[in-house]
């Protein structure tokens, strides 16, 4: 008679982790509130074709050519940080590949492309000294290098290579935002210098943290989006072993 062999029961297979729905991204409703209100702080002054409703001290040798070209790089500006914020949604990704694709043309092609352009403009008009002019064009270079980049790898269809350079167009794009958090954070910091070191000169002092705000912006936000990528992954739990008798 055969010996009675004890079958080990097969373990259960454990279910797929859900993706997170939408609203359980934590940083989604934030980024999208702080764009809006960045947006709706800053685009209605270029859209009145008024100089005087500048936010940006014009040249005084072309006020209005200065200004017109300002208000092109903030409209298409506005355009290129909406459908950035929707190109790094997961949800929208994995759900609407279409959108998507769609808002990730128009990012490229309606915001990137002219708002960069004229941003190569206006930094070189700007009121700012050399070395604030140097960083904003280094800025839009870099802006339009990584961007293309990203475009480049997605036609190939390499979409993991795709994915890590817009995430650093997405850094720079932001940049923007976050150059007005530095700003404040070096007055701040610059302030108790203003009677020594400047000598009581506000215009000297505004324009070195100006300066300062717009290299730190990009370079930091840049920083932060290299970290994220090159961070390790979490480690899954191991699977547990079965032992099966005989």
């Amino acid at each position: 008679m055969a010996e009675p062999t004890l079958l080990a029961e097969a373990p259960e297979t454990p279910p797929a982790q859900a993706k997170p729905k939408w609203y359980r991204r934590p940083w989604i409703v934030p980024l999208f509130v702080i764009v809006g209100l960045f947006v709706a702080a800053r685009l209605p002054s270029y859209l009145s074709f008024d100089t005087g409703d500048s936010l940006v001290e014009l040249q005084e040798a072309f006020p209005e050519t200065h200004y017109l070209m300002l208000s092109g790089h903030i409209l298409f500006g506005s355009i290129a940080i909406i459908t950035c914020s929707m190109q790094v949604w997961p949800w929208l990704r994995r759900h609407h590949p279409k959108v998507h694709r769609i808002s990730g043309r128009v990012y490229v092609f309606a915001g990137v492309v002219p708002s960069g352009l004229f941003a190569l403009v206006v930094s070189i008009a700007s009121v700012i000294g050399p070395a604030g002019k140097v960083g904003n064009v280094f800025l839009a270079l870099l802006w339009f290098a990584v961007t293309f980049a990203g475009l480049v790898a997605a036609r190939r269809r390499r979409f993991q290579e795709h994915r890590r350079w817009m995430i650093r167009s997405f850094a720079l794009c932001t940049s923007i935002v976050v150059n007005r958090v530095w700003l404040v954070l070096f007055l701040v910091a610059l302030i108790p210098f203003r009677d020594g070191y400047y000598g009581g000169d506000m215009d000297a002092l505004i324009e070195d943290a100006a300066v300062a705000s717009i290299w730190t912006s990009w370079i930091v936000n840049l920083m932060i989006a290299q970290w994220w990528l090159d961070r390790k992954p979490r480690r899954r739990a191991p699977a547990t072993k079965v032992a099966v008798g005989a």
